[in-house]
C-alpha cells in the first residue's frame, strides 16, 4: 500500500507539473519550462522505480499465496495419512477373488508375451513400459470403451489437446509452483513462459477457459479427453514401482466439469459415479474412501478415491481420484460466469450482474494402465490366460481370451 502511495504521489506531480507546462507554453513563455520539464523527468523517473518494486513485491505476494492449498469441506475428515481416509461404500463383493494362487500383473503380462520391460529400459530408462500384442490391444480397448460411456452415456464432450502447456496453466490449476519437481520440463517456450509435460489433461481441459466470462447458460460444461500423462515423481522413493504401476508416462482418460458453485457438490457426486460405472460395468471390485485432511490433494476441498482390489496383490489400489476445487483454481485462472441479469425488488433488470468465480472439479474416469492391472489380476486363470470382461468383447474384435505365449513364441519374443 506505501508503495502505491509513493508511486501515485510521483504520478500526480507529473500530471500537475506537465499542465503548468502547457499553460505556459500556450502563454508562450518557453523559456520557464526547462525546469519543470527536469522536475517531470524526476517524477516519470521516481514513478518506475516505485512501480519496478511494487511488480517485485506483487510477484513475491502472488507465489506466496500460490503456495497456500485450497480451504477443506467440513465433510473431510481430519488425519495424517490414508490410513485415516473414511470408507464410504465397497462394492463387487460377489466378484472378488482372493485364491493364493494368483499372480501379480507383471508376471501374467510377461507370459501373454505383451509386456517387455527391458526394451522399455533400452529405450527410455526405468519406469517406462512396452506394450504390444494383445495387452496393447487391450489398452487401446479400455480406452475406447471409457470414452464411448462418458460421451455417449454420461454426456461429456470428447476433446484432443496438447500434451505440452505453459506455466501459466499449470499455476492455474495448482500444480504449479509447489509441484515442478514432480513435472518434465521441457527446452521450449510457450509465450515466454516455460512449457512442461502435461500430468493429467486435467490442465489443458480446465485452461481452457483461463480468463472467460462464461454466461450461467452454458453451465455446466462437462469434458473428456484421453491423453498421456507424464510425471518424474522426484519424491517417489521407489514406492510401487513394479510393473505398470507408478510409471512415468501412463494413459488417462480423465473428466473435467466446470459449474456453478450452487450445483458444485451435486456435480461432484454425480461425477464420482461416472467414475464407478466403469469399474462396475468391467465387474472390477472396488471401494470408495473419502480422503482424509492429510491424503487430499493440494487443489482439492473435497476429494472421492476409488480403489480396486487387485488379488495377486492382495489389497485396494487407487485407480480413480474425483477431486472438487470449488473455486479454488477459477480464482487462479480468472475463470467466471455471469448469472442471469440482475433485477430489483420490482422485478426489474437492473443490468448486468457481478461476474462470480465457476466451481471446477476433476477426475479419472479411469486410468488406463490401473485399469488393464486389474483385469490381468482379477480375470486371470490358472493357465496363464486371462478372460476378457464381457464389456470390452466387443472392443477387442470378439476376443474372448488373452491366451499365454507357447514355448516356440517365447523363443523370439522381445524382452
Amino acid at each position: 500500500r506505501q508503495l502505491i502511495q509513493e508511486r501515485d504521489v510521483y504520478l500526480n506531480m507529473r500530471k500537475t507539473l506537465s499542465a503548468e507546462i502547457g499553460k505556459l507554453m500556450r502563454s508562450g513563455k518557453q523559456d520557464e519550462v526547462g525546469e519543470l520539464k527536469a522536475q517531470v523527468e524526476t517524477a516519470s523517473q521516481g514513478a518506475a522505480g516505485k512501480e519496478e518494486d511494487l511488480e517485485e513485491v506483487q510477484t513475491q505476494c502472488k507465489n506466496l499465496f500460490f503456495r497456500l492449498p485450497n480451504l477443506l469441506d467440513n465433510r473431510v475428515p481430519e488425519g495424517d495419512s490414508d490410513e485415516e481416509n473414511q470408507v464410504i461404500t465397497v462394492w463387487g463383493e460377489e466378484h472378488k477373488r482372493e485364491e493364493e494362487w494368483m499372480k501379480w500383473h507383471d508376471e501374467i503380462a510377461l507370459k501373454l508375451g505383451g509386456y517387455a520391460p527391458e526394451a522399455a529400459v533400452k529405450v527410455a530408462g526405468a519406469r517406462f513400459s512396452v506394450l504390444r500384442g494383445q495387452l496393447a490391444r487391450l489398452e487401446r480397448a479400455l480406452t475406447q470403451f471409457m470414452l464411448d460411456m462418458h460421451t455417449e452415456k454420461h454426456g461429456y464432450t470428447e476433446h484432443s489437446v496438447p500434451y505440452m502447456v505453459g506455466r501459466p496453466s499449470l499455476e492455474g490449476t495448482g500444480q504449479l509452483p509447489k509441484f515442478e519437481d514432480d513435472l518434465f520440463k521441457t527446452n521450449h517456450d510457450i509465450s515466454g513462459n516455460d512449457a512442461f509435460l502435461i500430468p493429467t489433461a486435467e490442465v489443458p481441459l480446465t485452461s481452457l477457459y483461463r480468463e472467460d466470462i462464461l454466461s450461467e447458460e452454458q453451465l455446466p460444461i462437462s469434458l473428456v479427453a484421453h491423453t498421456p500423462c507424464f510425471r518424474s515423481e522426484s519424491d517417489s522413493g521407489g514406492r510401487d514401482t513394479r510393473g505398470l504401476l507408478r510409471q512415468h508416462q501412463f494413459h488417462k482418460v480423465e473428466l473435467v466439469r466446470i459449474c456453478s458453485k450452487d450445483t458444485s457438490n451435486d456435480f461432484h457426486e454425480e461425477m464420482t459415479e461416472h467414475s464407478e460405472n466403469v469399474l462396475k460395468a468391467l465387474k472390477l471390485p472396488y471401494r470408495k474412501v473419502r480422503l482424509c485432511s492429510g491424503d487430499i490433494g493440494f487443489s482439492a476441498r473435497h476429494c472421492y478415491d476409488l480403489e480396486v482390489w487387485l488379488p495377486g496383490q492382495h489389497q485396494y489400489r487407487e485407480i480413480a481420484s474425483i477431486s472438487n476445487c470449488g473455486d479454488f483454481q477459477a480464482r487462479r485462472l480468472m475463470l467466471r460466469y455471469r448469472s442471469e441479469e440482475a433485477k430489483d425488488k420490482g422485478g426489474k433488470k437492473k443490468g448486468k450482474s457481478k461476474p462470480t468465480y465457476c466451481h471446477t472439479m476433476n477426475g479419472s474416469g479411469v486410468a488406463v494402465g490401473r485399469a488393464m492391472v486389474a483385469i490381468l489380476e482379477n480375470y486371470q486363470n490358472e493357465d496363464g490366460s486371462v478372460t476378457i470382461p464381457e464389456a470390452l468383447v466387443p472392443y477387442m474384435g470378439g476376443k474372448t481370451v488373452l491366451t499365454p505365449m507357447t514355448a516356440e513364441q517365447e523363443r523370439f519374443m522381445l524382452k
